[in-house]
Formats: C-alpha cells, sequence, structure tokens
C-alpha cells in the first residue's frame, strides 16, 4: 500500500485539530461581535419588513432642451442616495428603472414622510444674492430687531444690538429682519467685534433695490414682485418659474412661521459647488447649531466674489438666498468678504432646521426635474408572509438534501449536515454583522442565494466524497484514501466554486436593485463554502478516518469496501536487498 507523502501536506493530515480549532475561534469571535454589536438579526429588505417605494419620473422643463440621458440619471440616483442617507437610512434603495423612472424605496421604521419631502424636492439649487423682500399677503411677522440680532453671532460673541443698527424704539421692522437672524461668515474665524459701522441700516419693510444697473429689475418683473402674494399657493407655487439662471427672478420663502417675497439677482453659484455641506453644533461658543459649507475651488472664487460685493452694500442687499425648487430655504446676510472656500450660517437654527439645509446644500442640486408618480406601501404582515414563504422554501430544501445525503452516503451524512451547519452559522452571523456595517439588507432574492447556496456546498461535499470512494474502490483503506483524493476534489471544488462566484460578481456589477441581493448572497456562500470545506470538511474526515466505524468500513458509514466494489488490497512490493547485475552462475543456483 502507498505511503502518504511526506511533508506539509503530511503535518497538515497529523493536526486536523488545529483547523477545527480555527474555524470554531472564528464562529465564536463573529457571534461575540453581533452581540457586541447589538444586531443579533440579519436586517430585513422592503419587501420582507415593508416601507414605502416612491417612483419618480424625469421631466423635461418648459423651452429647455432634452436632458434627460443615462449620464444625469445615475447622477441623481447617487445624490437621491446620498440624500436619503443623511436621513439616516442607509438600508433604503434608489435605483434606475427604464429611460426615466427612479425607484426609492424606503423601508418600515424610517419616518417615510420626511424622506419623501427630502428626496421629492428635485429642482436645482442655486445662490443669488438678494435685491428686495417684503412680507407677503399679510402673514409674515418679521422680528422688530435688525438681522444681527444676538443668535446670529456664529461664533458666541455678542452681535450688534438693536440700538447700534436704529436706535429708534419706534421704527418700524425692517426687511432685514428677514434674514432669520443667521450670518455667512468664513469658517474657523471669529467674527469680527460689534460696532455700529459694521451694522446695516434698518430700512424700510418694503426696501428698494439699489440703483446698481443690473441689480435693478425692470418695470415688468417690479409689478410682479408687488403684485405676488405668497400665502396664495397657486401664486407660490408659479413665482420664478422658469426663470433662466442668468436672469432676475421672484420667489417666496416662509420666516418666522409666515411668508416672505423676494426680487433676487442672477445666479452666483450653482449647488453642484458645494462639495459638502454639514450640521455642526458649536457648544464652546455658545452659537448653537450652524451649517458648515464646503466649496469647490471654482466655487470658493465664486462665493468669495459675491460676498465681497454683498459685504459692501446695505439691508437687505448684504444677503444672498438659497434658492431650492423656486423657494427661498435660507438668506443670511453677510458681513465680510468670504474666501478659502469655506463658509458657515449659524443663528436662531434649531437642531432638524440645521441638518435639513445641510442636506439640501449637499444633495439638493440635482441635473432633472422629478414629478412623483406613484407611492406604494408595503405592510408588513405582507412583508412577514414572504419572510416565512422563503424560510420555509429553505427549510424543504435543506431538508431534501439531507434525506439524499443520509440515503445515499450514510454515516457519511453526519460530516456534510455538521458542515452545512457550519456554513448557514457563519452566514447568518457575517449578514447580521454586514446589516449595521455596510447597509445590507435582506430581501427576498437574497433569500433565493441563500437556498441555492446549499445545493452548491453540497456539491463540494459529494465531490470530495465521491473521491475517496474512488480510491476505496481501488483497493486502498480510508486513511490513505482520505489524503490521495483531496487534492483531486480540491481542484475541482476550487473550479467549480470560482465559476459560481464569477457568475455572482458579474450578476452583482450589470443588475440593480434586489437582484444584487441575489447575487451578493450568492457570492458570501460560496466564499464561505471554500473556508468550510478547507478548514471544516477536509479536517474531520481525516480525524473520522482514525476511527473504527468509518476507518474499518463498517457497512453504514457509506464506505464499505464490499459495497462499493472494491478491488483485492493494494500491496507495496519489495525489491532485493541488492542489485542482481548480469546472469546467475549456475553453481550458485
Amino acid at each position: 500500500m502507498a505511503a502518504p507523502k511526506k511533508g506539509r501536506n503530511a503535518t497538515a493530515q497529523s493536526k486536523p485539530g488545529r483547523s477545527l480549532a480555527l474555524i470554531l475561534i472564528a464562529i465564536v469571535a463573529l457571534t461575540g461581535g453581533m452581540f457586541a454589536a447589538g444586531h443579533t438579526t440579519p436586517r430585513l429588505g422592503i419587501d420582507l419588513a415593508g416601507g414605502t417605494s416612491i417612483t419618480l419620473t424625469a421631466v423635461n422643463e418648459p423651452g429647455q432642451p432634452n436632458a434627460i440621458n443615462k449620464t444625469n440619471m445615475d447622477t441623481a440616483v447617487d445624490i437621491m442616495n446620498r440624500r436619503v442617507n443623511g436621513l439616516g437610512v442607509s438600508e433604503a434603495e434608489v435605483q434606475t428603472q427604464g429611460d426615466r423612472n427612479i425607484i426609492v424605496n424606503i423601508p418600515k421604521g424610517t419616518n417615510s414622510a420626511q424622506a419623501r419631502e427630502q428626496v421629492g424636492t428635485t429642482a436645482k439649487l442655486y445662490f443669488r444674492p438678494l435685491l428686495q423682500s417684503a412680507p407677503s399677503g399679510g402673514t409674515a411677522t418679521p422680528s422688530a430687531s435688525p438681522s444681527g440680532s444676538p443668535s446670529a453671532s456664529p461664533t458666541g460673541s455678542a452681535s450688534p444690538s438693536a440700538s447700534a443698527s436704529s436706535g429708534d424704539d419706534k421704527a418700524t421692522p425692517s426687511a432685514s429682519a428677514t434674514s432669520q437672524g443667521r450670518v455667512v461668515s468664513e469658517a474657523l474665524k471669529a467674527d469680527p467685534s460689534p460696532s455700529a459701522s459694521g451694522t446695516p441700516a434698518a430700512s424700510p419693510s418694503a426696501s428698494t433695490p439699489a440703483d446698481t444697473g443690473s441689480d435693478t429689475a425692470d418695470s415688468k418683473l417690479q409689478a410682479q414682485f408687488a403684485a405676488l402674494n405668497c400665502a396664495d399657493a397657486k401664486q407660490r407655487a408659479t413665482a420664478g418659474q422658469g426663470a433662466k439662471p442668468e436672469s432676475l427672478t421672484i420667489a417666496c420663502g416662509q420666516d418666522n412661521g409666515g411668508w416672505t417675497k423676494f426680487l433676487l439677482g442672477p445666479v452666483a453659484v450653482d449647488g453642484t459647488e458645494v462639495d459638502k455641506a454639514q450640521a455642526t453644533l458649536d457648544t464652546q461658543s455658545g452659537a448653537g447649531w450652524k451649517v458648515a459649507m464646503d466649496f469647490s475651488g471654482s466655487g470658493g472664487k465664486k462665493f468669495a466674489q459675491i460676498t465681497g460685493e454683498l459685504a459692501t452694500k446695505p439691508s437687505p442687499q448684504n444677503e444672498f438666498a438659497i434658492v431650492l425648487d423656486d423657494e427661498v430655504v435660507s438668506h443670511p446676510y453677510v458681513r465680510t468678504a468670504i474666501s478659502g472656500g469655506n463658509a458657515e450660517i449659524s443663528g436662531s437654527f434649531t437642531q432638524q432646521e440645521a441638518q435639513d439645509l445641510s442636506n439640501m446644500l449637499s444633495y439638493g442640486a440635482l441635473p432633472l426635474t422629478f414629478k412623483e408618480s406613484s407611492v406604494t406601501t408595503v405592510t408588513a404582515a405582507l412583508g412577514s408572509d414572504q419572510l416565512h414563504a422563503g424560510l420555509l422554501a429553505g427549510a424543504i430544501g435543506l431538508a431534501l438534501v439531507v434525506i439524499y445525503l443520509v440515503l445515499y452516503y450514510r454515516g457519511l451524512s453526519l460530516v456534510a449536515v455538521a458542515s452545512l451547519l457550519v456554513s448557514a452559522a457563519l452566514t447568518y452571523v457575517i449578514m447580521a454583522l454586514l446589516g449595521p456595517a455596510i447597509g445590507f439588507a435582506l430581501n427576498l432574492p437574497a433569500v433565493c442565494g441563500a437556498i441555492v447556496a446549499i445545493g452548491i456546498t453540497a456539491d463540494s461535499f459529494i465531490v470530495y466524497f465521491e473521491r475517496i470512494r474512488d480510491e476505496i474502490r481501488e483497493g486502498r483503506s480510508l486513511r490513505p484514501a482520505v489524503e490521495r483524493a483531496w487534492p483531486r476534489a480540491r481542484r475541482t471544488i476550487l473550479v467549480s466554486d470560482f465559476v459560481s462566484f464569477l457568475a455572482a460578481a458579474v450578476l452583482f456589477i450589470v443588475t440593480v436593485g434586489k437582484v444584487q441581493g441575489f447575487a451578493f448572497t450568492l457570492g458570501l456562500t460560496t466564499v464561505l463554502d471554500v473556508v468550510v470545506v478547507f478548514f471544516f470538511t477536509k479536517p474531520l474526515m481525516t480525524i473520522l478516518a482514525r476511527t473504527k466505524f468509518f476507518g474499518g468500513g463498517h457497512k453504514w458509514s457509506g464506505l464499505d469496501p464490499q459495497s462499493l466494489g472494491a478491488k483485492p488490497p493494494l500491496r507495496r512490493t519489495r525489491r532485493p536487498a541488492g542489485p542482481v547485475a548480469g546472469p546467475v552462475d549456475p553453481k550458485e543456483a
């Protein structure tokens, strides 16, 4: 009988307990990490847990060229995905459907109304200089204090007082009061100390724009501004609609619970030039919540130019309006030119207001306009039914595989079942950990991928078992058969799993949405199949080959030489002690 080869293989077969201990330690460590993270179950997708599905359709703006193309749609998907993630909805799905539709799936447990509002706000974001403002519809109640209210200080220092601005207790509310008491300043730099000269003077509530040529609206636009009633929903919806970036326009915005109308100059900075915006709490200076902005290179230069121009103008023309969807969402005032590409807006923010504004600044500049085509809600009950159906299908598939293994491989089925349980444990724990780590959500196609993986994993065991049986049929005992069969089975298993993993990778790359869940699960379980076969199944077979039940070829072991039709045992042929040279002498014979 041929002896096993010496060297690394001999060492591996002599110490299979190391591999078993290694995979056991890995399972314990991953399980401990799962409990430590507090996520003991995988996150469920919208089709299993329930949630809301929103369909947005891209539309062309009137009088504008067709901009609906794959590049713009992909950009919109990326921005919407980041916008939803800004709400802490990491397991939401944003994907294209057809040429002009985007599907947004928001799982249960998320503020779907807020998510719909944020995702559905699809128009472009602009920074425009403010030329004129006034309360609209008689509903606005601007504060009598000037724009530089104490809460406007971004660094916690006292801002200019009301007396510094006017000194007249009977002064009418200024238009600059609509600046919401917010100031834009250069990030990481202290504001100038308060002084009367540094504070814009108060002006009448319906201020007039400075006569600076391009900043002066024509009579038609002035008439539209005068007639605009922002309290009227229809007028508010059509105000400034279709205005070109290089043109003056009118818009509405909310201030202190009421509506204010605005006359705005041409676009100074496009929202696409805001690289990042973040809401932060300034606890050191007591300034409260503020929004920090980082601009691109070109955006920083444009912002420096416009703030330099605005800082020299009287109130309210020292303000710029942040316009989203033809609505003014904020309009802070400027004290000095802001260079360096970094700025912050502070004053009178609640946490929610600061976070909403930072989300709009970060993710508000979509390349296309969208309309909400449909909203579908998947109930938790329906999701639960689908989950139970998927688990039932998996249990049936696993039971059929186990029955086949028991009937055909008998005692070897214990090895296969133990390997399947180890693979299932690793898969479950890793999926539970991937939820909070990368936002992985288990959906119905992912469950299907796990069910298919049962067959792939069982196939690897079958390949190895059949190679062992082939060696026994050749007349070898179990211990050498286990070691000689492994190199042949290993090559086949690796090639088979590589093909499965390659198919899963290609499917994950070329598909979107839920199909990616199937591909991801299939790829993950394929990798785990290799790990389990190498570090559990093979070492376990090496140990079992030393037992009397399996090594002796018991008829219920599945390795009985007689039932397998084995040849007579192979015997080792010994050579003579010394080589025979030439013919034998007859006398010696």
